[in-house]
């Protein structure tokens, strides 16, 4: 009797060992176990388990390398595409560039150094208007914090309080997206304050 304890404690560890979820069926008291017939069939559950985790553990790496290699690749094409943007547009300008440098190298006089700055400045606003860069409406317009940057106020009576008196930078916008404000000086009319 002590014998099949001994048996039956050892037919537990290692089904718990191998984490076997099937219940064996009692074994009855008047007949034997079959020698060693349930520790070869619970041994081979333990290694059918064993190979399964090891399944799951190698998917599971080989999923984690695939997500890494993308999340690299992502990165990788997004750099490629920030530089590839980057260089439409500085090379949209190399010709703006070229044309500075021949008019410094220029010995003409000052008035025809202005003219050439003129036509240099068209062709800068041609390629911003391409480029759908517009300049934010400023001198005469009403202050609009969203729109523009305050430097200062000037005392004027010839327009309406809290417009723009002079534009100092130009703002600029991409479409409807602002990328600068405009710095302007607002007018500050006593005359319309005192009403």
């Amino acid at each position: 009797m002590p014998q099949k304890n001994t048996e039956l404690t050892v037919l537990e560890t290692v089904e718990a060992a191998a984490g076997a979820t099937t219940e064996e069926p009692a074994v009855s008291e008047e007949a034997p176990p079959p020698e060693g017939s349930e520790m070869v069939a619970s041994r081979a559950e333990y290694d059918r388990m064993k190979g399964e985790r090891d399944q799951l553990l190698d998917r599971l790496a080989r999923l984690q390398a695939e997500f890494e290699n993308a999340r690299k690749r992502a990165e990788r094409e997004r750099l490629e595409f920030r530089d590839y943007v980057t260089g439409s547009v500085v090379e949209q300008f190399l010709p703006v560039l070229d044309n500075l440098n021949l008019a410094l190298n220029s010995n003409g006089s000052a008035h025809q150094l202005r003219s050439g700055v003129e036509l240099i400045v068209k062709q800068m606003d041609e390629i911003l208007r391409q480029m759908q860069v517009t300049p934010v409406p400023s001198e005469g317009e009403e202050f609009d914090p969203r729109l523009h940057e305050a430097l200062g106020s000037v005392e004027r009576h010839d327009l309406p309080d809290q417009h723009v008196a002079e534009e100092i930078r130009r703002g600029y916008r991409l479409r409807e997206r602002l990328l600068r404000p405009a710095l302007v000086r607002v007018v500050h009319n006593s005359k319309q304050t005192g009403e």
